[in-house]
């Protein structure tokens, strides 16, 4: 089982492409904040996240807060899990070019091709985003640094996805119907590969939701609850799924996530309430009993000790901010 699969499953990410570029150094360029590329896309996502791969030539990617540069090279792959406004170029410094003039019309168009510079060494790059819920995909973004970086040339199937990835963008005009969709899959296949690799690459010593992941029995606990959250778990029937002590089992969830296997799967099945609180129009009980809840209010209670407010309010105020942005 692949507890990455299962959140991912939840989360229900969708991707595209927005931009197909060719720059020459000298270049620099800054890229907008999420909520920028947010506010223009069609159905305003909750949360987005940037994602740049680089397939001819290098460069360096810098958080806009941070002066820190990270160096890129031809199959390198740049995600930006919170969202972050971010610079990108190559060679001496030069006046950044502000890609937010052009963000409506890139968006519009869906993908656009561009050559800028100085006339200098090429640099190749297909940039997208991935849209998902921002609840749930913090289960595993919060593990993240603002800029994760992984190269993919380095395996067969990495290379494999690369080239798929770069001939679909190229022909994504002349594929006609379903060329969206299939650029879409490729986004999040990428996003994936990225995050398995990152978390392969881990320190023995890390702790976090990502580590935990990497852990063969602990990542079959997670995997469990996320496949079933509203099956009526306990650490002794979780424990024996997993095939350890219960006591075992609590200490080695409790290393990496700080937090009891049931505490955890209340937290998971509240944040999958309140997201179909909003996005269905399902009502309280019916929500209740499909994350795990017999009774209606011992759901409320415990929805409103997470979120603060009961779940018929919670909907409302969502909503209402919905409707204003």
């Amino acid at each position: 089982m692949d507890v990455l699969s299962e959140v991912l499953r939840a989360v229900k990410l969708d991707g595209a492409v927005f931009f197909n570029g060719e720059f020459s150094s000298p270049w620099c360029a800054r890229e907008p904040d999420a909520g920028t590329m947010a506010s223009h896309l069609p159905a305003r996502p909750k949360h987005v996240i940037i994602f740049h791969l680089v397939t001819d030539g290098k460069g360096y990617v810098r958080i806009e807060e941070d002066g820190r540069a990270v160096s890129l090279e031809a199959g390198d792959i740049i995600i930006l899990p919170q969202g972050n406004a971010h610079f990108m170029g190559n060679g001496p410094p030069v006046t950044p070019i502000d890609s937010v003039a052009q963000l409506r019309q890139v968006l519009a168009e869906g993908r656009m091709i561009s050559q800028v510079g100085g006339g200098g060494e090429l640099t190749k790059l297909i940039c997208g985003y991935l849209t998902c819920d921002l609840q749930l995909c913090q289960v595993f973004l919060a593990g993240l640094p603002p800029i994760v970086k992984v190269h993919i040339r380095d395996s067969p199937s990495g290379q494999w996805l690369e080239d798929t990835f770069r001939y679909s963008v190229d022909h994504a005009e002349a594929s006609g119907p379903g060329g969206a969709a299939v650029i879409a899959k490729l986004s999040e296949a990428l996003f994936v590969e990225t995050l398995r690799r990152y978390i392969a690459k881990l320190p023995p010593s890390q702790t976090g939701w990502l580590a935990g992941v990497r852990d063969p029995e602990v990542g079959k606990a997670l995997a469990l609850l996320h496949r079933q959250p509203a099956h009526p778990w306990t650490i002794a029937s979780l424990a024996n799924e997993v095939g350890l002590s219960r006591s075992v089992l609590a200490e080695r969830f409790r290393h990496y996530l700080s937090d009891t296997p049931i505490g955890y799967l209340t937290r998971w099945r509240l944040q999958l309430a309140a997201h179909a609180l909003v996005s269905t129009s399902k009502n309280v009980a019916e929500v209740a009993g499909d994350v795990g809840y017999e009774s209606e209010p011992s759901f409320n209670r415990a929805f409103k000790r997470e979120f603060g407010v009961p779940p018929a309010r919670f909907r409302d105020q969502t909503r209402r901010s919905q409707r204003k942005h």
